[in-house]
């Protein structure tokens, strides 16, 4: 058999000629001729022949793209995207660059709502085949699903470059786009909070199914929260803040955002603690220090305003209470308290007008703030207008059965009305409540020497007059009288006093919560209104007795008089 023989063969390896001489070179390069007398003729031995072998047939792939793109198209139009995938990722273990396999792919994680999945896949596939139209619509509508409709713009002001784009094929990205904007503008203008919602509540309904608002919203949405200010919004920012917190709990913006929710509702301290965690996490983040500062201003002012009222320094209290006020205005909850607290203090500067000023506002700002409503009230009948405390005290009680001393609160009211409604004797002598003896001693004899007859022939009603500012004086000079007259003890109906359960006087007063059976007041009437040992304790006034007898007699301790109608009591008269 004949063998292929290499190509470097020729002619010249083939014998010589029979008497030919024949020479070789040695190892060292000379040439040795043949011996002549050699017998018979020699021939060198032929190289071996080279052969060529034939390139072997490829291997067949295990898998064929093709088939499996097929066959992933069939489950992808059976909604079978689970598989799909599975056939389009065999597909693509063989052809890794196949823009075709890549973008199919997309199509089934999109149907399968993996949209992140989708994006990624359609990002490669465009970067292999930058001009294929349907690859790029593809890449905008998972934008769009995945709320970024800037990007999803792009892309198709991208395709505009070499394909008609309809409006149709941008209504998705643009619509989304403009709800965006328009709860950005609402916040910067800042409008109401419910703008900003309705905004994004639009935006949102264009997120695919079961997408993770993005994180920008998410802040837009608490912030609009922040704005409305009641108490349930608050509650809601806190939530959004929470839920991104659960993701990350590092976020520097989630974590200012649940501060300012916390500072919003009053509750200074953990907003603090939030905000200094925030910068621990970005140091540089200018909310965080700028909500820092703010809070821990209106704290330290506040707390000074607390201390001058404590140290009854109110004129003081009152200026750093409207200084605070001046530090955050939009802050309700924080202000609400700064205004109740001022009104207390204006109180304790008798100026009700301002009190009860404050207090409105205080109740404008939180319409739920019962102790700044109990404030209001007290100011009410201070400034000597019970009828309208009662009012609101009634109104109080009404709103809220369960406020802890609000009945208490309400009789005390009618009480001190039924007061009011009575001779006023400190108004009498021109002075006020809290007004030392001897203040009041030194009123009596200037008003006394005034409103004597004896200095007054021609006046009928100078008579009268002296009598009241008598009268006045004989109770507020003696303690025990002017304790129950402030009190008022004697303007207790005797049935009240067991209304209660036989828990004495309702007040507190009198007998000090001691039962009193009926057969010991019966005694007590029966000595008329003479007191039980030694007078510490009695029924009548100046004014009369309470149980409808005469007035005058029973007032009167054993052993004191009037005086005369002429003279002053205490032994005082014009020498």
């Amino acid at each position: 058999m004949e063998v292929e023989q290499d190509d470097n063969t020729s002619s010249a390896s083939s014998s010589p000629p029979p008497g030919a001489s024949t020479s070789y070179s040695d190892a060292n390069g000379s040439i040795n001729d043949n011996d002549t007398d050699m017998e018979g003729p020699t021939s060198p031995v032929p190289p071996p022949h080279r052969f060529k072998p034939s390139p072997s047939p490829p291997a067949k792939p295990a898998l064929d793209p093709e088939e499996c793109k097929a066959m992933g198209n069939k489950y992808f139009k059976n909604q079978d995207y689970v598989r799909a995938i599975a056939e389009y990722t065999k597909a693509l273990s063989v052809e890794p660059q196949s823009a075709t396999y890549l973008s199919n792919r997309a199509a089934a994680f999109m149907s399968a709502n993996r949209f992140e999945e989708a994006l990624a896949d359609s990002k490669q596939a465009q970067e292999l085949d930058p001009q294929n139209a349907k690859i790029l619509h593809r890449l905008a509508r998972i934008y769009v699903n995945l709320g970024r409709p800037a990007e999803a713009v792009d892309v198709l002001d991208q395709i505009a470059t070499f394909q008609i784009v309809t409006p149709g094929d941008r209504a998705a990205a643009t619509a989304m786009q403009t709800h965006v904007k328009q709860a950005e503008d609402a916040l910067k203008r800042g409008t109401t909070g419910s703008m900003v919602l309705h905004a994004l509540d639009q935006a949102e309904r264009v997120l695919g199914p079961g997408v993770d608002k993005p994180r920008k919203w998410q802040l837009m949405r608490g912030e609009a929260y922040l704005k409305m200010g009641n108490v349930n919004s608050l509650g809601d920012a806190q939530g959004v803040a929470m839920s991104m917190l659960r993701k990350n709990s590092k976020d520097p913006e989630a974590l200012v955002l649940r501060g300012r929710a916390l500072y919003a509702q009053g509750e200074n301290e953990k907003a603090l603690q939030h905000f200094r965690e925030a910068l621990n996490c970005d140091p540089d983040y200018k909310d965080g220090v700028k909500y820092l500062r703010l809070v821990q201003k209106l704290e330290r002012m506040k707390e000074e305003g607390n201390t001058a009222f404590k140290t009854n320094k109110f004129r003081q209290a009152v200026d750093l209470y409207g200084q605070a006020l001046e530090v955050d205005p939009n802050n309700k909850a924080i202000n609400s308290k700064l205004h109740q607290n001022r009104a207390m203090a204006l109180i304790k500067l008798k100026d009700y007008k301002s009190a009860i000023s404050d207090c409105d506002r205080a109740i404008a700002l939180d319409a739920t703030y019962t102790k700044a409503r109990k404030t209001r009230a007290r100011a009410l009948g201070e400034s000597g207008n019970w009828d309208e405390a009662v009012r609101e005290y009634k109104a109080i009680a009404e709103a809220n059965p369960s406020e802890p001393g609000i009945q208490k609160e309400v009789h005390n009211a009618e009480l001190e009305l039924k007061k009011s409604k009575r001779k006023d004797y400190y108004k009498l002598l021109g002075v006020e409540k809290d007004a030392p003896d001897n203040e009041i001693k030194k009123a009596y004899r200037k008003l006394a020497i005034v409103h004597h007859p004896d200095k007054n022939p021609d006046d009928e009603s100078a008579a009268e007059k002296f009598k009241e500012i008598g009268e006045a004086y004989e109770c507020l000079s003696d303690p025990q009288k002017r304790a129950r007259y402030d009190s008022g003890e004697d303007l207790i109906d005797p049935s009240e006093m067991f209304s209660q359960g036989g828990g004495g006087f309702p007040m507190g007063g009198g007998m000090g919560g001691m039962g009193i059976s009926p057969e010991m007041l019966f005694n007590m009437m029966g000595q008329g209104g003479g007191g039980m040992g030694g007078g510490g304790f009695t029924f009548s006034t100046a004014g009369g007795s309470p149980f409808g007898g005469p007035g005058g007699g029973g007032g009167a301790r054993a052993g004191r008089s009037r005086g005369p109608p002429g003279g002053f009591p205490g032994g005082f008269s014009f020498g």
